[in-house]
């Protein structure tokens, strides 16, 4: 009897701490919710660099963090934002519109002489919003003006 006893809680000494370190990992890997009315305000303020044309870079480059910082949170894996881009590619319904903002900023970053036309500019912030909106960060259905 006092064997079985043993057995009992040296096989609880054990588990104990194994249980512990499945369920640490699984809620370390889960993806975090994401505070969609901080994200819109931030949105709604990189929009207002749009009215001026001098200000369009920084609503790209602000865009394209703004998006990195939704991957990283969503726990996205990579080091750099284009790893994080393919891995969330799936979940994205503009993949290549989003590839070709962020490499239009990267560009922009580069080179802050780059040209950029409107319709380039549009484009790209178009598509960093869907991305936003696929991976949960600005609600679906949301206005255009918002």
């Amino acid at each position: 009897m006092n064997l079985e006893i043993h057995d009992l809680i040296l096989g609880a000494v054990i588990a104990l701490p194994v249980l512990f370190v499945v369920m640490a990992l699984v809620v370390w890997k889960k993806p975090r919710r994401l505070k969609v009315d901080k994200y819109r305000v931030e949105w709604k303020e990189l929009q207002s660099f749009c009215r001026d044309r001098t200000m369009w870079p920084k609503a790209l480059v602000d865009a394209d963090r703004l998006l990195d910082k939704a991957l990283k949170r969503r726990k996205f894996r990579g080091k750099r934002m284009g790893e994080r881009l393919v891995s969330a590619q799936r979940r994205l319904t503009n993949n290549d519109g989003v590839w070709a903002a962020h490499n239009l900023t990267k560009k922009v970053i580069d080179n802050p002489a780059t040209r950029l036309s409107e319709a380039k500019v549009k484009a790209a912030l178009v598509a960093y919003r869907q991305a936003l909106i696929d991976i949960g960060a600005l609600p679906d259905g949301q206005s255009r003006n918002s």
